[in-house]
């Protein structure tokens, strides 16, 4: 389960940067080709957090993970 995490958070960080990279990228015609580039790098970020997000509530709920910390009323 650590490595599916590990790997969520390694997709999100790498498809940031591929935004990033479109919203920099220059060129002579990077009007919509750059703007679609862009979207379509942060709505596989939004994909992957929601994905990583799904898959902590289903590993909680199966019991692979337990919740911790501190106690209710202390």
């Amino acid at each position: 389960m650590t490595y599916l995490v590990v790997a969520g958070f390694l997709a999100i960080i790498g498809s940031l940067g591929a935004a990033l990279f479109f919203m920099l990228k220059g060129g002579k015609n990077g009007g919509a080709e750059k703007s679609s580039s862009m979207a379509r790098a942060l709505a596989m970020r939004v994909g992957f957090s929601i994905l990583l997000f799904v898959c902590v509530l289903i590993a909680w709920k199966l019991g692979y993970i337990h919740p911790t910390g501190i106690a209710a009323g202390q």
